[in-house]
């Protein structure tokens, strides 16, 4: 959708002589994300976008109708100019071949059989986007500059600052944000993540979309759950329930918060709303300091590895999400840099090497359940770190990532995001 919709705005920008003479849009799908594409409901985002739907504000109804009634005609208006486009304007082209990257798009607006604009396009993970020709654009330099987790702990114990505080000067300098805008911006996304487990838990009870038909569960889980009469474990089917309610909107095609992708949209909301008032009453001050700290993790696993699961198998989406959730966790509760870094290390660790091979293409089996067990496995490396004897940790998390990027080169491709082994081989379905 994201693409889309930035391919939408370049094509506005057109002269009215090139625009008088376009015809229609033209959307072309490869590799992973024409693979996996009809079950991540990526024809439906990419037409949303083309008619300027942006995903954060996106009413989920009108996903559904896509879904339900795929049929429909919509009218884009680019100048004068008003073009139709329907869902089959967007083709699911080769899956495999020598892409610039695993997940590319290329977007165009025809004249006829004459492309008037045309872009290639990467979905590069976490929800960001690059384009053939793509630079990054200039930043001021961080206040704390690191590019390791040792770099990162170090900046923080020479200075006696947090992990949290470091990240929190980082955001204000990069982009010359006051304190106050980072913590709305952080707030914004918190809001979206509690949002989601709260749809998704009142969500009625059904089968999700797709020839899976998979049955949804969030809400039993966790009324069930409540009524357990073990304490520790109400509490696991409680966040376990949480997590569910996150994966279950995403395979309905509903909002998620890509921290740090799709497929892994339930672990980190999960521990948001657990964390604040959904059940331990944390403050929102507490909240922010954790999404600071996620948000470091989450950048050292991107620049160094990968977050993709088309690159790198399901590590790279439920194993960065949990050793997100594990700093989360451990910064909410104000734990040192070093105790906050074996947390965020064992929730990667024991994900490494897990393969993705969603069903049919659809981000239901295995990934919705993933979503618990990374949240669970999060609560556990935070329960570990906290009661060990901090400075015997044996791995840091700077080897772990490492180990996790010569994973992802060494996986075969049939192990990634394209449903070509594992789970997705042997489930039949009938």
């Amino acid at each position: 959708m994201r693409i889309t919709y930035d391919f939408y705005q370049r094509c506005s920008k057109l002269p009215a002589s090139e625009l008088s003479q376009a015809t229609g849009f033209e959307v072309r799908l490869f590799g992973s994300l024409s693979a996996t594409g009809k079950g991540h409901g990526t024809e439906r985002a990419s037409l949303a976008g083309l008619v300027g739907k942006e995903p954060a504000t996106v009413d989920p109804a009108f996903l559904d109708s896509l879904r339900d009634k795929p049929d429909q005609t919509f009218n884009v208006k680019l100048g004068n100019k008003t073009l139709k486009v329907t869902l089959k304007d967007v083709i699911f082209d080769a899956t495999e071949g020598d892409f610039p990257h695993p997940n590319t798009m290329i977007c165009k607006l025809m004249a006829g059989q004459k492309a008037l604009q045309e872009q290639e396009y990467y979905s590069v993970g976490g929800g960001f986007i690059e384009w053939k020709g793509y630079t990054p654009p200039k930043k001021n330099p961080p206040k704390y500059p690191f590019s390791s987790m040792k770099q990162l702990r170090e900046h923080a114990e020479q200075n006696n600052l947090s992990i949290a505080d470091i990240m929190l000067a980082n955001e204000m300098a990069i982009p010359g944000r006051t304190e106050d805008e980072v913590y709305a911006y952080i707030d914004k996304i918190t809001g979206a993540m509690v949002a989601i487990v709260k749809s998704g838990l009142n969500a009625p009870e059904g089968a999700l979309p797709g020839p899976i038909k998979l049955q949804s569960k969030a809400a039993t889980v966790f009324q069930r759950a409540q009524d357990d009469p073990f304490q520790s474990d109400r509490g696991i089917g409680t966040l376990a329930a949480f997590a569910l309610a996150g994966g279950e909107e995403n395979a309905r095609g509903h909002l998620v918060v890509t921290a740090p992708t799709g497929g892994s949209a339930g672990v980190m909301p999960s521990l948001v709303y657990g964390l604040g008032e959904g059940g331990r009453k944390l403050s929102q001050d507490q909240i922010r300091k954790g999404m600071l700290a996620a948000a470091a993790i989450g950048y050292l696993c991107k620049h160094n590895a990968t977050l993709s699961a088309a690159e790198g198998g399901c590590q790279a989406e439920i194993g960065v999400a949990s050793a997100m959730a594990a700093a989360l966790i451990a910064a909410a509760y104000d734990a040192e840099p070093r105790v906050l870094e074996n947390a965020a290390e064992s929730a990667l660790e024991h994900h490494l090497g897990m393969t993705c091979d969603p069903v049919a293409g659809f981000v239901q089996v295995p990934c919705i359940e993933r979503c618990a067990f990374g949240a669970v496995k999060a609560w556990t490396a935070w329960a570990i770190a906290n009661n060990e004897i901090a400075s015997r940790h044996r791995i840091g998390l700077d080897e772990t990532i490492t180990a996790m990027a010569q994973t992802a080169k060494d996986m075969n491709s049939k192990y990634k995001e394209t449903s070509q082994a594992g789970l997705a081989l042997s489930v039949t379905l009938c």
